[in-house]
Protein backbone atom coordinates (compact mmCIF):
# COMPACT_ATOMS: atom_id res chain seq x y z
CA UNK A 1 0.00 0.00 0.00
CA UNK A 2 1.58 3.70 -0.96
CA UNK A 3 2.28 5.88 1.78
CA UNK A 4 0.18 8.31 2.48
CA UNK A 5 1.75 12.00 1.44
CA UNK A 6 1.05 15.77 2.22
CA UNK A 7 2.04 18.70 1.10
CA UNK A 8 3.53 20.68 3.77
CA UNK A 9 4.83 24.25 3.59
CA UNK A 10 6.95 24.68 6.52
CA UNK A 11 7.34 23.23 10.15
CA UNK A 12 7.49 25.27 13.29
CA UNK A 13 9.64 23.48 16.34
CA UNK A 14 8.36 26.14 19.11
CA UNK A 15 5.01 27.30 18.18
CA UNK A 16 3.16 29.47 20.96
CA UNK A 17 0.32 31.08 19.66
CA UNK A 18 -1.07 27.69 18.03
CA UNK A 19 -3.13 26.00 20.69
CA UNK A 20 -2.50 25.27 24.59
CA UNK A 21 1.08 25.13 25.46
CA UNK A 22 4.55 25.39 23.39
CA UNK A 23 3.19 23.61 19.69
CA UNK A 24 5.24 21.59 17.17
CA UNK A 25 3.19 23.08 14.09
CA UNK A 26 2.43 21.94 11.14
CA UNK A 27 1.40 24.49 8.13
CA UNK A 28 -0.21 22.66 5.18
CA UNK A 29 0.24 23.89 1.34
CA UNK A 30 -2.87 25.00 -0.54
CA UNK A 31 -6.02 26.87 0.42
CA UNK A 32 -9.32 27.85 -1.18
CA UNK A 33 -9.91 31.43 -0.07
CA UNK A 34 -8.28 34.45 -0.78
CA UNK A 35 -8.40 36.72 2.40
CA UNK A 36 -7.63 40.18 1.69
CA UNK A 37 -5.48 40.39 4.84
CA UNK A 38 -3.67 37.02 4.84
CA UNK A 39 0.15 37.27 5.03
CA UNK A 40 0.99 33.97 4.01
CA UNK A 41 0.04 34.14 0.14
CA UNK A 42 2.62 31.45 -0.49
CA UNK A 43 0.80 28.91 1.32
CA UNK A 44 -2.35 28.86 -1.37
CA UNK A 45 -1.50 26.93 -4.33
CA UNK A 46 -1.88 22.86 -3.43
CA UNK A 47 1.03 22.06 -5.58
CA UNK A 48 3.97 23.94 -3.93
CA UNK A 49 5.51 22.93 -0.73
CA UNK A 50 6.97 19.87 -0.03
CA UNK A 51 6.23 16.12 0.71
CA UNK A 52 6.14 14.51 4.10
CA UNK A 53 4.73 11.47 5.41
CA UNK A 54 3.00 11.01 8.62
CA UNK A 55 6.10 9.23 10.77
CA UNK A 56 8.71 11.83 8.42
CA UNK A 57 6.36 14.56 10.39
CA UNK A 58 6.23 12.33 13.87
CA UNK A 59 9.60 11.46 13.65
CA UNK A 60 10.79 15.59 13.59
CA UNK A 61 7.84 15.76 16.54
CA UNK A 62 9.85 13.12 18.77
CA UNK A 63 13.21 15.44 18.41
CA UNK A 64 11.31 18.36 20.34
CA UNK A 65 8.53 15.98 22.74
CA UNK A 66 10.59 16.85 26.02
CA UNK A 67 10.14 20.55 25.26
CA UNK A 68 6.46 20.18 24.31
CA UNK A 69 5.07 18.98 27.74
CA UNK A 70 1.76 20.84 28.24
CA UNK A 71 1.16 21.06 24.37
CA UNK A 72 1.48 18.73 21.53
CA UNK A 73 0.74 18.59 17.91
CA UNK A 74 -0.93 21.11 15.58
CA UNK A 75 -1.87 21.46 12.27
CA UNK A 76 -2.80 25.06 10.09
CA UNK A 77 -2.22 26.28 6.52
CA UNK A 78 -3.25 27.33 4.27
CA UNK A 79 -6.35 25.21 4.69
CA UNK A 80 -5.72 21.73 6.38
CA UNK A 81 -9.00 20.29 5.24
CA UNK A 82 -7.85 20.47 1.33
CA UNK A 83 -5.69 17.24 2.61
CA UNK A 84 -7.97 15.56 5.21
CA UNK A 85 -7.17 12.40 4.76
CA UNK A 86 -3.53 13.15 5.49
CA UNK A 87 -4.77 15.25 8.45
CA UNK A 88 -6.62 12.52 10.05
CA UNK A 89 -3.82 9.80 9.17
CA UNK A 90 -1.65 12.31 11.21
CA UNK A 91 -3.73 12.81 13.97
CA UNK A 92 -4.91 8.88 14.41
CA UNK A 93 -0.83 8.38 14.45
CA UNK A 94 -0.23 11.27 17.08
CA UNK A 95 -3.18 9.96 19.49
CA UNK A 96 -1.71 6.23 19.21
CA UNK A 97 1.83 8.02 20.97
CA UNK A 98 -0.73 10.02 23.15
CA UNK A 99 0.18 13.37 21.42
CA UNK A 100 -2.04 16.28 21.83
CA UNK A 101 -3.41 17.27 18.91
CA UNK A 102 -4.85 20.54 17.57
CA UNK A 103 -6.53 21.43 14.03
CA UNK A 104 -6.46 24.97 13.06
CA UNK A 105 -9.38 25.39 10.35
CA UNK A 106 -11.41 28.32 8.73
CA UNK A 107 -13.95 25.35 8.15
CA UNK A 108 -14.69 26.37 4.75
CA UNK A 109 -14.94 22.71 3.23
CA UNK A 110 -17.44 21.63 5.53
CA UNK A 111 -19.93 20.27 3.45
CA UNK A 112 -23.21 21.67 5.19
CA UNK A 113 -25.24 20.36 2.25
CA UNK A 114 -24.97 16.89 4.36
CA UNK A 115 -24.79 18.05 8.04
CA UNK A 116 -28.05 20.16 7.07
CA UNK A 117 -29.54 17.19 5.57
CA UNK A 118 -30.27 18.56 1.90
CA UNK A 119 -32.01 16.44 -0.63
CA UNK A 120 -29.74 15.52 -3.76
CA UNK A 121 -26.61 15.66 -1.80
CA UNK A 122 -23.49 13.77 -3.97
CA UNK A 123 -21.69 10.66 -2.78
CA UNK A 124 -18.66 12.65 -2.63
CA UNK A 125 -20.10 14.68 -0.20
CA UNK A 126 -21.72 12.04 2.41
CA UNK A 127 -17.93 10.89 2.09
CA UNK A 128 -16.32 13.97 2.89
CA UNK A 129 -18.76 14.18 5.88
CA UNK A 130 -17.70 11.30 6.92
CA UNK A 131 -14.38 12.19 7.32
CA UNK A 132 -14.97 14.83 9.15
CA UNK A 133 -16.76 12.76 11.80
CA UNK A 134 -14.01 10.26 11.52
CA UNK A 135 -11.27 13.18 11.83
CA UNK A 136 -13.23 14.72 15.13
CA UNK A 137 -12.48 11.80 16.99
CA UNK A 138 -8.86 11.97 16.89
CA UNK A 139 -8.96 15.58 17.27
CA UNK A 140 -8.35 17.00 20.99
CA UNK A 141 -9.08 21.31 20.01
CA UNK A 142 -10.05 23.21 16.85
CA UNK A 143 -9.27 26.23 16.87
CA UNK A 144 -11.94 28.14 13.91
CA UNK A 145 -11.18 31.30 12.43
CA UNK A 146 -14.30 32.64 11.97
CA UNK A 147 -13.43 35.73 9.40
CA UNK A 148 -16.55 37.28 8.99
CA UNK A 149 -19.90 37.33 10.73
CA UNK A 150 -21.81 39.44 7.91
CA UNK A 151 -22.15 36.91 5.14
CA UNK A 152 -22.32 39.26 2.41
CA UNK A 153 -19.10 40.87 4.54
CA UNK A 154 -17.68 37.50 4.07
CA UNK A 155 -17.45 37.04 0.80
CA UNK A 156 -16.18 40.02 -0.03
CA UNK A 157 -13.12 39.28 2.69
CA UNK A 158 -12.77 35.98 1.45
CA UNK A 159 -14.60 35.34 -1.74
CA UNK A 160 -16.45 32.67 0.07
CA UNK A 161 -19.69 32.70 2.08
CA UNK A 162 -19.39 32.15 5.49
CA UNK A 163 -22.78 29.66 6.23
CA UNK A 164 -19.80 26.24 6.18
CA UNK A 165 -17.98 27.76 8.80
CA UNK A 166 -20.98 28.74 10.93
CA UNK A 167 -22.74 24.72 10.57
CA UNK A 168 -19.28 23.77 10.80
CA UNK A 169 -18.80 25.60 14.49
CA UNK A 170 -22.45 23.90 15.06
CA UNK A 171 -21.38 20.67 14.14
CA UNK A 172 -18.58 21.03 16.46
CA UNK A 173 -20.43 22.17 18.94
CA UNK A 174 -23.16 19.48 18.87
CA UNK A 175 -20.33 16.71 18.87
CA UNK A 176 -18.86 18.41 22.30
CA UNK A 177 -15.95 19.14 20.42
CA UNK A 178 -13.86 21.64 22.62
CA UNK A 179 -13.80 25.01 20.39
CA UNK A 180 -10.64 27.83 20.57
CA UNK A 181 -12.35 30.85 18.22
CA UNK A 182 -10.01 33.46 16.47
CA UNK A 183 -11.05 36.27 14.43
CA UNK A 184 -8.85 38.79 13.04
CA UNK A 185 -10.38 42.80 13.54
CA UNK A 186 -9.71 44.87 10.52
CA UNK A 187 -10.31 48.88 10.46
CA UNK A 188 -13.36 49.72 7.99
CA UNK A 189 -13.97 46.01 7.55
CA UNK A 190 -14.79 44.31 10.69
CA UNK A 191 -14.31 46.66 13.50
CA UNK A 192 -17.98 47.91 13.44
CA UNK A 193 -19.55 47.57 17.04
CA UNK A 194 -22.59 45.68 16.01
CA UNK A 195 -20.46 43.16 13.74
CA UNK A 196 -18.54 42.64 16.92
CA UNK A 197 -21.57 42.19 18.98
CA UNK A 198 -23.50 39.61 16.52
CA UNK A 199 -20.24 37.75 16.47
CA UNK A 200 -20.63 37.23 20.28
CA UNK A 201 -24.65 36.43 19.99
CA UNK A 202 -23.38 33.46 17.69
CA UNK A 203 -20.45 32.35 19.84
CA UNK A 204 -23.04 32.57 22.73
CA UNK A 205 -24.42 29.45 21.47
CA UNK A 206 -21.83 27.22 21.63
CA UNK A 207 -21.65 25.30 25.13
CA UNK A 208 -18.15 24.31 24.07
CA UNK A 209 -16.33 27.33 23.57
CA UNK A 210 -12.66 27.39 25.49
CA UNK A 211 -11.15 30.10 24.25
CA UNK A 212 -11.56 33.11 22.49
CA UNK A 213 -8.78 35.01 20.38
CA UNK A 214 -9.47 38.43 19.14
CA UNK A 215 -6.41 39.48 17.24
CA UNK A 216 -5.85 42.92 15.44
CA UNK A 217 -4.80 43.22 11.95
CA UNK A 218 -0.91 43.92 11.16
CA UNK A 219 0.17 44.55 7.60
CA UNK A 220 3.38 42.10 7.68
CA UNK A 221 2.42 40.43 4.95
CA UNK A 222 2.66 43.18 3.05
CA UNK A 223 6.20 42.65 1.74
CA UNK A 224 5.57 39.51 0.92
CA UNK A 225 3.13 40.20 -1.44
CA UNK A 226 5.72 42.91 -3.09
CA UNK A 227 8.01 39.84 -3.12
CA UNK A 228 5.75 37.69 -5.04
CA UNK A 229 4.05 40.18 -7.77
CA UNK A 230 0.75 40.04 -5.94
CA UNK A 231 -0.98 43.38 -4.92
CA UNK A 232 -2.01 44.01 -1.72
CA UNK A 233 -5.68 44.28 -1.28
CA UNK A 234 -5.90 46.42 1.91
CA UNK A 235 -2.77 48.47 0.83
CA UNK A 236 -3.57 51.49 2.83
CA UNK A 237 -5.36 50.09 5.67
CA UNK A 238 -3.08 50.80 9.19
CA UNK A 239 -2.89 48.46 11.55
CA UNK A 240 -5.10 48.01 14.09
CA UNK A 241 -4.05 49.09 17.93
CA UNK A 242 -3.56 46.45 20.24
CA UNK A 243 -6.09 48.67 22.47
CA UNK A 244 -8.97 48.44 19.82
CA UNK A 245 -8.33 45.03 19.83
CA UNK A 246 -9.15 45.03 23.69
CA UNK A 247 -12.19 47.28 23.20
CA UNK A 248 -13.21 44.50 20.08
CA UNK A 249 -13.17 41.74 22.90
CA UNK A 250 -15.27 43.39 25.01
CA UNK A 251 -18.01 44.01 22.51
CA UNK A 252 -17.55 40.26 21.31
CA UNK A 253 -18.06 39.19 25.38
CA UNK A 254 -21.00 41.63 25.74
CA UNK A 255 -22.82 39.64 22.78
CA UNK A 256 -21.62 36.09 24.23
CA UNK A 257 -23.09 37.19 27.94
CA UNK A 258 -26.31 38.67 26.41
CA UNK A 259 -27.07 35.16 24.28
CA UNK A 260 -26.00 32.91 27.37
CA UNK A 261 -28.67 35.33 29.54
CA UNK A 262 -31.06 35.14 27.36
CA UNK A 263 -31.27 31.14 27.17
CA UNK A 264 -30.89 31.05 30.69
CA UNK A 265 -34.01 33.36 31.00
CA UNK A 266 -35.77 30.74 28.80
CA UNK A 267 -35.13 27.76 30.83
CA UNK A 268 -36.41 29.35 33.62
Amino acid sequence: MEELMGKIHSIESFGTVDGPGIRFVVFMQGCPMRCQYCHNPDTWEINGGISKSVQDILEEYSKYKEFLKGGGLTVTGGEPLLQIDFVISLFEEAKRRNIHTCLDTSGILFPIDVWSKKENVSNTEIELFKKYQKLITVTDLVMLDIKHIDEEGHRQLTGFSNKAILAFAKFLDDLDVRMWIRHVVVPKITDQKELLYRLGLFLGDLKNLKGLDILPYHTMGEVKYQKMGIDYPLKGIPALEKKEAVTAREEVIAGIKKKRLDRENCKN
